[in-house]
């Protein structure tokens, strides 16, 4: 299993990289739309509606988006990310609080409406990031990529303690802690290479220390606890779909979910904290 992660994992850099190291940004968002539209038929799936509704409702977000971006309003307001961070902040925090049972006794409508939009944000913060430079929007994503990685490894070698065992019984706080370490690693080696480098942008963690001074080690330290929420959220509506993946579309992961669940709120929460 670990062996058939690492090989999908390194086809899909082999894809995603390239197009983001482009001139251009179309391609590399063009391949990030096709993922979030993918993500909307899932999230419809887990939502309860049928397999063709699932993919009416994500071809009219991925064409709403298109034409988002084609107009320019794709490029919001600092203010707006405040509506995300609102979202993720204290609505996760409350269905975490609530569990499994409690995600079942909301509202269908509003449960699935509130996934569209949170995909729909996480793409426009991918965008605006990604009209700032490489270099900022890279160094999000590796902030994930980093908690996910050190978390797994780090859980594996020394956990013991359940962080949510309702919700997801593999993940523990010492988990949780090597996440955090490696992306504090990650940010130091980061800063280092943005003043060694001729660099497009400057990266979230520069960005971070150069406003905030070392409390921005505290938001650095929010953004990684917010991947793993991310992470346990859609845990929680799989344990109450009764579905391990939220879809088989990616060998040895799942679904696009499963894989970028992480990324969701970080991507709009960090765009509040460097714009």
């Amino acid at each position: 299993m670990l062996m058939q992660r690492i090989v999908t994992a390194v086809v899909l850099l082999a894809i995603l990289l390239p197009t983001l190291f482009m001139q251009a940004p179309e391609p590399f968002m063009f391949l990030a739309l096709i993922m979030v539209g993918a993500g909307a038929w899932e999230w419809g799936k887990l939502s309860g509606l049928t397999f063709q509704t699932a993919i009416i409702h994500a071809v009219l977000l991925t064409i709403g988006l298109c034409v988002l971006w084609v107009s320019g309003y794709a490029q919001v307001p600092a203010v707006a990310w405040l509506i995300p961070t609102a979202i993720w902040v204290i609505g996760g925090a409350q269905l975490l609080r609530a569990g499994v049972t409690g995600w079942s006794t909301l509202p269908a409508v509003p449960r699935l409406y509130a996934g569209y939009l949170v995909l729909v944000f996480a793409w426009i913060a991918m965008a605006n990031a990604r009209s700032l430079g490489v270099n900022l929007l890279l160094s999000v994503l590796f902030l994930v990529w980093a908690a996910d990685v050190f978390a797994y490894f780090g859980g594996r070698a020394f956990g013991r303690r359940k962080l949510a065992p309702t919700i997801s019984p593999g993940k523990s706080w010492e988990g949780v802690y090597a996440g955090a370490l490696g992306v504090m690693l990650i940010g130091g080696l980061w800063m280092l290479a943005d003043h060694s480098f001729n660099m497009d942008s400057k990266s979230l963690y520069t960005i971070l220390y150069a406003r905030f001074g070392w409390l921005g080690l505290l938001a650095l330290l929010s953004l990684t606890a917010l991947s793993v929420m991310g992470d346990l959220v859609e845990s929680l509506v799989k344990r109450a779909a009764g579905v391990k993946d939220s879809s088989q579309l990616l060998p040895g992961h799942g679904g696009i979910l499963d894989r970028i669940d992480a990324l969701l709120p970080v991507l709009p929460v960090a765009m509040l904290l460097v714009v």
